[in-house]
């Protein structure tokens, strides 16, 4: 606090120029009043608090971080540089993300590591997808270690869910650039066929 401090086992004074920033996941004010946090710390460390909202409550920062976070990973891998699809950024952007941005450096990572092709598969928790929400419990199937079987039922509900994710959005727009078909990677007559077939409506 007044730019001096002194090291262990030693009396001589020094003193610093210098700013501390210290960055928590924890809310302070519950941890000072909770007795595991010092009180005369949190004062000193409280001079200009920035309050950053969870990854899941700023979707739309998702592309641009991922897309550094692939950049980084296939440098330091020394592995040739895969691409996002549309339908990769659907998934990652339906994710809660629980552990934020150090989960999804991690995801990435482990993405460029395992990607055969150019293709990037992501290992999400189950039950943690639906827009940024958790998903419905009933609707994820049960989990087989980290490799779930799936039911035929299970399938559909998985197959309907991501088809209607990726119409929402669209705005249900099937054919052409920027619609369903060509974020799904599925040909449009194959899109409409399913549609049918899961009597899938526009809302009005």
């Amino acid at each position: 606090q007044e730019g001096t401090y002194e090291r262990i086992g030693d009396e001589k004074t020094r003193r610093v120029d210098v700013r501390i920033i210290a960055a928590t996941n924890r809310n302070l004010k519950e941890e000072v009043l909770a007795k595991r946090f010092r009180e005369d710390l949190f004062y000193r460390l409280n001079v200009f608090p920035i309050e950053v909202p969870p990854l899941r409550h700023r979707t739309e920062d998702i592309p641009s971080l991922a897309s550094r976070f692939l950049k980084l990973a296939a440098q330091k891998l020394n592995l040739l540089l895969p691409q996002f699809t549309k339908a990769n950024m659907l998934e990652l952007q339906g994710y809660d993300w629980p552990g934020n941005i150090r989960e999804l450096q991690n995801v990435i990572e482990r993405a460029v590591i395992t990607s055969r092709s150019g293709k990037l598969a992501f290992n999400l928790t189950q039950g943690k997808q639906g827009n940024g929400r958790r998903g419905k419990e009933a609707a994820q199937p049960k989990p087989n270690n980290d490799n779930p079987i799936l039911t035929e039922q299970e399938m559909k509900l998985r197959d309907r869910e991501n088809i209607l994710k990726a119409l929402h959005q669209c705005g249900w727009k099937i054919t052409g650039a920027g619609g369903a078909a060509e974020t799904l990677e599925m040909k449009p007559t194959t899109l409409h066929s399913k549609i049918k077939k899961l009597a899938l409506k526009k809302p009005d």
